[in-house]
């Protein structure tokens, strides 16, 4: 049965995307989709969710991409630009999980640089009982560490808590270790899949 109910943040709780960054910086979505899928990657934003400082690897990618330098710069420096609000409707499923009984815990993959930026401007962090940031663990989402570290510190066994991510590697992660997990799409479709495939009553 299901006891706890783990959130991942970035696309689910809060709108995190680079697009909201670059889109603006060179002024087109398709030049920014290729600076983003060809210079700025996903692999490389990891390693700073890592616990890799972020000076570090803006210098090593502006080392490897001169000609991009200032736009791998700005990664760091207008990060900031990259957060739009929070996901609409999560907040309130979030707060009526928690009068029905369930106990609720983020779990992201995030740089303990940035984190602080956003971790008091969204009231929707104040709803989770206790957080675990990679970055703060380097640690990372899919190895079985990262989940385990939740699951010791807060007290909770596995085959109780239910994983909620937008990454499908970050949900099978989270199987693995024994919790369940649901793929993030949108308020709705998880609102209706944890009542009707998992037994969540709001």
């Amino acid at each position: 049965m299901v006891k706890n109910i783990v959130f991942d943040f970035g696309a689910v709780l809060v709108d995190w995307n680079p697009h909201h960054l670059y889109d603006n910086y060179f002024g087109s979505v398709e030049k920014a989709e290729w600076f983003l899928n060809n210079i700025c990657l996903y692999s490389w934003n990891i390693q700073m969710d890592g616990g890799k400082p972020f000076a570090q690897g803006v210098a090593e990618l502006q080392a490897q991409y001169p000609e991009w330098s200032d736009a791998i710069a700005v990664y760091h420096t207008r990060w900031i630009e990259m957060m739009a609000g929070e996901i609409e409707g999560m907040s309130d499923l979030i707060k009526r999980l928690k009068a029905a009984g369930y106990r609720v815990y983020g779990l992201t993959n995030w740089s303990s640089e940035t984190f602080p930026l956003v971790r008091d401007k969204y009231p929707i962090f104040d709803l989770m009982e206790g957080i675990v940031v990679s970055g703060e663990e380097h640690l990372l989402k899919p190895d079985a560490a990262i989940y385990n570290c939740l699951l010791e510190r807060y007290g909770l066994k596995a085959e109780e808590s239910l994983f909620v991510d937008d990454n499908a590697a970050n949900v099978e992660g989270a199987r693995a270790v024994g919790m369940q997990g649901v793929q993030f799409t949108s308020t709705a479709a998880l609102e209706e899949e944890l009542s009707e495939k998992y037994g969540v009553n709001f």
